[in-house]
């Protein structure tokens, strides 16, 4: 009996990982948007109960719960290989202006999954939708269809010790790098006097990057690491101090790793922006 073709051997060694990878990929989907239409619907329901801080708490609280056991969910099926171990030391620092960069959309889910009582700034069109705009609503989280608003509230939450997360781009990544940074989040830290922290999400995929279709399955498996950068305090120069930091960002996910760079910086440890050479 002839044997079959090489490719046609390597094909059926192949189908039935491809076959448990498109099953857990399409799964995970499902059981996102249905998890999260159901916290949608409870969270309205108990928003108008609830006084406003008992709510933003347990919203907090549930959202870091579900995010976390989706992602243990994932991670047990050997499809997705997560070190989030970094943002841990966040947890109990008090209030700062967490600051990633944003390669793809699962970028706030990774923090509040680690830093549960994060409160997130999100477009209008998220906080409205139907899948995600019950918990955020609940939670506390901020529109950013204010910048003065968004600001002000902001400011306040870090100010009373809340973790407040935004992504200083304003939008996903495009390509290793950053680009260009919106001021916002400093004028949030300088505001509530409080210091910025760096934080760099690393993956081996575009997956749920700019332009990525949400049903695109991805090469799997993903890997996705998060270390800690500096702590840097604003100065007077908002212009100044965010091209450095936008500087400092490129260099870190660009640049040759520096020694010693496996371990994450201790939160606590503040830069000061330079203020008198950028004046």
């Amino acid at each position: 009996m002839a044997q079959p073709a090489p490719l046609f051997t390597s094909i059926l060694r192949q189908l039935p990982r491809s076959v448990w990878e498109y099953a857990v990929f399409y799964f995970a989907l499902a059981y996102f948007g249905v998890a999260g239409i159901v916290f949608t619907l409870v969270s309205a329901m108990l928003n108008p109960l609830l006084p406003q801080a008992l709510g933003k708490q347990l919203g907090r609280t549930t959202s870091g719960f579900l995010f976390r056991s989706y992602l243990g969910m994932l991670e047990a099926t050997r499809l997705l290989h997560l070190d989030l171990g970094a943002l841990d030391k966040l947890r109990h620092e008090g209030g700062m202006v967490i600051a990633p960069n944003h390669p793809c959309l699962l970028d706030a889910v990774f923090v509040i999954s680690r830093v549960p009582q994060t409160v997130c700034i999100m477009k209008a069109a998220i906080w409205d939708n139907p899948v995600l705009g019950g918990g955020a609503r609940l939670s506390g989280y901020i529109r950013n269809d204010s910048p003065r608003s968004m600001i002000r509230s902001a400011a306040s939450e870090a100010r009373a010790g809340v973790p407040v997360l935004v992504f200083p781009e304003g939008t996903r990544t495009r390509g290793t790098g950053v680009s260009g940074f919106r001021g916002g989040f400093a004028l949030i830290a300088r505001r509530a006097r409080v210091p910025v922290q760096t934080v760099f999400i690393e993956t081996n995929s575009p997956f749920l990057g700019k332009g990525w279709p949400l049903w695109k399955k991805p090469r799997l498996p993903l890997h996705y690491r998060v270390r800690l950068g500096r702590q840097f305090n604003v100065g007077n120069d908002i212009h100044a101090f965010v091209a450095e930091l936008r500087d400092y960002y490129n260099q870190e996910l660009t640049g040759p790793p520096a020694a010693g760079a496996a371990q994450s910086a201790e939160p606590g440890m503040h830069e000061e922006a330079h203020e008198s050479t950028h004046a």
